[in-house]
């Protein structure tokens, strides 16, 4: 940041604010999201306290400090973690404040609110050098390095972002340069040698430092010439390229001057300081001379489709008269893509090959994407009609949908581009068939279009090779432009063969490609309802992979579908008009379906309106029409707000009473979208209030349908984290069930399937019925998977088995405890928290825990070792593991030698409940040993524990005083106890209705007491 700040930021006139232009606020915004988040990816640099601290001018106020990791006292705040001088590591009296570390900057900007960036900007006008306040005049740390390396990584970004502007104006780019010194290197014979001086690019294209890209450079080079003497040293800047020679023979990197000369290209440089350079270039007519100005353009035409034998795809033409070395590799080249021929530039026709490569991809393209003046609606009067043309309308984008080129879309990737193959030559009749037709249809008149249409519809377009005949000669295109047409008949007659043969993966791309989507979508607002449904269905089958479904909601696409689904009567009997709205309302609800997998498409169908009209399709009885509704439900039910709509707008109800219909498919969307919204307890309850549960134990004996099976599993699994649920569950007997489906299923069943036994063995009663169905053996087998959910949840279905001191010594006996000690190996920190709290109930319901611990080679360096996590779960976990280990003695002593004592104390400065409670328990635990008590005084732990005191969590009050009473077994410790107000604390805790908690705070006052009568009765003895 030093750097950055000096040379970067624009500062005022006298230099003491930042200006406010967009590049500063660019470089603030990056620092603000950085420090932000630097306690979240950074937590151990985080903690690490500034040689110096920051200081400003704040507009905070104490009251903003609502965080119970510092302490307001009036109108000030500190932070109740001090650094080794006892003094607060964040300090506030307004307006001054004072900062040690980045955790407390990262608190600091998560409680600012509205007043971040002006914290950011205030703190670094006063802090222009925050690096050396940060690690002072002498070099990091080894435990500094990372915090140090860590900035230099935000440094370099932040200068990569004030370069872009500067690259960008300037004569020369990167890309230019790039070009032209590959173009020296592979087509130069008279160069004796060329390289750049770095071998590191950047994300700009330059090679030269970020602070020597502030003043334009991008790169430089050495060259050696055979006539020029000493090696030349070149310079590319944005400005031009020069010349540098070095001062007498010195080295380093400023041992340079520059000469005045600029010149336009490497070339030209050459050119005038190597006479033998410029003769050679002259005699062997040189591709890389003068750059041709940015007027002349390339010019390569296309030829049409041919008429005879196999064709070629319209979108994939051949240039016709590109010069034959554009056109093709030198022989023996490795690099398939085209290569500008030496002769190029005395035509001026080319100063890249990006160059040529991007105009020939336009001329390719101009097919699809015509100039305004070709852009007309195509007739029957028109002679393009039907194909004539390759140039077809292309639609501008429209409606209220969000028409950002970025996409945040998490769904499956980019379906892969086609490889064409070789077409055989044994292919079926059929195929040359429709190639012949197609043909046909290029030139026919509009009665002879009618007739071709109908002619391919009777192939068996469902087949590949005849989908694919359609597409070898060009007929997409064709099809596509009849969209375009004003008659009805051609119009549907061709989304007739594009809804059949859109269902083949590479169709789709093709029909995306030629822009097919944009005139479908348009076809929605048409006035005929077979052309609404007809478009739908095949913008269903297309929007399969996320270009196509982007590209329906940039045409404003979603908002004219959702519209599609406004058009249902209530009534129950529907004519034949009704019906056909009620088609037109299925279809566009096939099509949201394949759209809904978007994120952003689920956020635009709610926007337009889309889930009233969803939840009345919900109550039809047409079945047809429940699948695509219900399948988009499940889609969208990923999202909080869709759940929330789902309870609101009463469509639980519906979802539970289509769980008994007939129909398999529908069965298994509404189980799926009742498993993605029972992660609510209310709508939990609504399924049980429906009576959903007993249809979900039902649809369990359907096992052959793994879908369905997965879709019920889940469901039962998220409906049992509620009690109640569970209850109805063992009444309905669904636990045997789900123990008899533990083999030989897939992992996406067997996870649901043990994630529901792992939350019915909540209530005690059901440890018994899995221990008798048979399901403590299968259980422990998972346990040596790979499937990283299917493991966080058997670890806690086995853990809590445990509890049952009837199931331990089966536990025991089949290993299960090695395998979850194990398991505190796997990379995953979910899988180690569970592995560690299943660990708890093993080793306090084992018959000699003790001697089973230790039985584990490494077993406690493993889970000592764990402590070093940046895994909060993981720390709370692993600190009630070590709390049943050190009930025992020898284990104990074996955990103090690894180190236990200070690796526990150094994470007392926690502001976590559930951390804080187990880490005092692991604390009160571990003080029976040795000198145990005094250390855990030494490595201050005290102090901070004194401080849990004032959470709200009773549970982390009574694991508290009992570690302070252990503590307090050491005068020292009661010294500090004392010094931080636990006598107020605790004497109000006396007064608690918990046992454990009064007495051991009651006990721990006594032994306050006690020392203090003793250094009374020694001063007066």
């Amino acid at each position: 940041m030093g750097v950055t700040l000096s040379r970067a930021v624009q500062w005022s006139a006298d230099g003491v604010q930042l200006e406010n232009s967009p590049l500063n606020n660019d470089i603030l915004t990056e620092i603000l999201l950085f420090t932000e988040n630097f306690e979240i990816r950074h937590p151990e640099e985080a903690r690490i306290q500034f040689s110096e601290p920051l200081q400003w001018k704040t507009s905070l106020e104490a009251a903003d400090f609502t965080s119970d990791i510092y302490d307001t006292r009036e109108e000030s705040a500190v932070s109740l973690e001090c650094d080794d001088k006892g003094r607060p590591l964040l300090q506030l009296s307004p307006p001054d404040i004072t900062v040690h570390s980045f955790y407390h900057l990262s608190n600091l900007l998560k409680l600012s609110k509205d007043k971040k960036m002006g914290e950011v900007r205030a703190c670094l006008e006063v802090n222009s050098e925050p690096i050396k306040k940060i690690f002072g005049p002498i070099s990091p740390t080894i435990h500094e390095g990372k915090l140090f390396n860590i900035l230099h990584q935000l440094d370099e970004k932040l200068l990569s972002i004030a370069v872009r502007p500067i690259v960008r104006e300037g004569r020369l780019s990167p890309a230019a340069v790039n070009t032209e010194v590959d173009l020296l290197k592979r087509e130069n014979r008279v160069l004796k040698s060329l390289c750049y001086t770095s071998d590191y690019v950047f994300s700009n294209g330059c090679r030269s430092p970020p602070w020597r890209q502030m003043d334009g450079e991008i790169c430089s080079l050495i060259i050696e010439t055979s006539d020029t003497e000493p090696t030349l040293f070149i310079t590319c800047n944005t400005s031009g390229v020069f010349l540098n020679e070095r001062i007498n023979g010195e080295g380093g990197e400023n041992s340079f001057i520059t000469k005045r000369e600029v010149y336009k290209d490497i070339v030209t440089l050459l050119k005038n300081t190597s006479p033998h350079f410029a003769a050679a270039a002259d005699e062997q007519d040189f591709a890389i001379q003068d750059v041709p100005s940015a007027k002349k353009i390339l010019h390569v035409e296309t030829v049409d489709v041919e008429e005879t034998g196999q064709t070629l795809k319209s979108y994939d033409h051949d240039e016709k008269n590109v010069p034959e070395k554009l056109a093709r590799n030198k022989p023996g080249s490795r690099d398939k893509t085209l290569e500008p021929s030496l002769k190029w530039t005395k035509l001026g026709l080319t100063s890249s090959y990006d160059e040529v490569e991007e105009k020939t991809r336009r001329s390719r393209e101009s097919k699809k994407s015509p100039t305004a003046e070709n852009q007309k609606k195509a007739t029957f009067s028109e002679s393009s009609l039907p194909g004539c043309h390759s140039s077809r309308k292309t639609k501008s984008p429209g409606g209220a949908d969000d028409f950002s080129e970025s996409s945040s879309e998490d769904d499956e990737n980019e379906e892969q581009p086609e490889r064409r193959a070789e077409i055989p030559t044994d292919l079926p009749s059929e195929y040359w068939q429709i190639q012949k037709l197609v043909k046909y249809l290029k030139g026919a008149n509009q009665t002879a279009t009618v007739i071709v249409l109908c002619a391919l519809r009777d192939f068996n377009l469902v087949q590949e090779t005849c989908q694919l005949a359609i597409r070898d000669v060009g007929g997409l295109e064709v099809l596509i432009n009849l969209l375009d047409t004003d008659d009805i008949r051609c119009k549907i007659s061709s989304l007739k063969i594009l809804r059949e043969i859109s269902c083949n993966s590479l169709i789709r791309q093709t029909i995306a490609d030629l822009g097919g989507l944009q005139t479908m979508v348009s076809i929605l607002d048409a006035p005929v309802k077979e052309l609404k449904c007809l478009a739908a269905e095949t913008i269903a089958n297309v929007a399969k992979f996320r270009r196509a479904r982007k590209t329906v909601r940039q045409y404003g696409g979603i908002k004219r579908l959702v519209e599609l689904l406004d058009c249902v009567p209530d009534s129950v009997s529907l004519s034949a008009e009704q019906e056909r709205d009620a088609d037109v309302a299925r279809c566009g609800a096939l099509a949201l379906w394949s759209c809904s997998k978007s994120t952003r498409n689920k956020e635009s169908i709610r926007q337009a309106g889309g889930i009233p009209l969803l939840a009345r399709l919900l109550k039809s009885s047409q079945k047809n029409m429940l699948i695509p509704v219900v399948g988009t439900l499940q889609e969208c039910a990923s999202e909080k707000s869709y759940r929330i709509s789902i309870q609101t707008e009463g469509m639980i109800e519906d979802l539970v009473k289509n769980l008994s219909c007939d129909n398999q498919e529908l069965q298994m969307h509404c189980a799926s979208a009742i498993f993605k919204c029972a992660e609510d307890k209310h709508t939990r309850d609504l399924v049980r209030q429906y009576d959903g549960l007993k249809p979900l134990v039902m649809l369990l004996n359907k096992a052959e349908n793994k879908q369905l099976l997965a879709a019920t599993t889940g469901a039962i699994w998220k409906c049992s984290i509620s009690l109640e649920n569970v209850a109805k569950f063992q009444e309905y007997r669904a636990l045997e069930i789900l123990v008899g489906l533990l083999k030989d299923q897939p992992e996406e069943v067997l996870v649901n399937v043990v994630g529901a036994l792992g939350e019915c063995a909540q209530i005690s009663e059901n440890l018994a019925t899995i221990r008798k169905s048979g399901g403590i053996q299968p259980l422990v087998r998972l346990l040596s998977g790979t499937n990283q959910a299917l493991l966080v949840n058997v670890t806690r279905a086995v853990g809590a088995c445990a509890t049952d001191p009837e199931n331990m010594p089966i536990i025991d006996r089949l290993d299960g405890v090695r395998l979850l000690w194990s398991l505190l190996k796997n990379p995953n920190p979910d899988v180690q928290a569970s592995a560690a709290w299943a660990i708890c109930p093993c080793i306090e319901n084992a018959k000699d825990a003790g001697e089973m611990v230790r039985s584990f080679v490494g077993g406690l360096e493993l889970i000592i070792n764990l402590l070093k996590s940046q895994n909060k779960d993981v720390l709370a976990s692993v600190c009630a593991a070590i709390a049943k280990i050190a009930k025992d003695v020898e284990n104990l002593a074996v955990i103090t030698d690894h180190g236990v004592v200070p690796m526990l104390a150094n994470l007392t400065n926690t502001g976590d409940d559930k951390l804080r409670r187990y880490l005092a328990e692991a604390i009160a635990c571990s003080c029976t040993w040795g000198s145990n008590c005094a250390s855990f005084g030494e490595a201050g732990a005290v102090a901070p524990l004194v401080h849990y005191l004032r959470s709200k969590d009773p549970l982390v009050h009574q694991a508290t005083a009992r570690a302070l009473f252990e503590l307090s077994k050491d005068p020292n410790n009661c010294i500090t106890m004392h010094e931080n107000g636990v006598v107020k604390l605790l004497l109000i805790m006396v007064g608690s209705t918990d046992e454990i908690l009064q007495e051991a705070a009651a006990s721990c006052v006594a032994n306050i007491r006690c020392l203090a009568l003793a250094n009374d009765k020694a001063k007066n003895g």
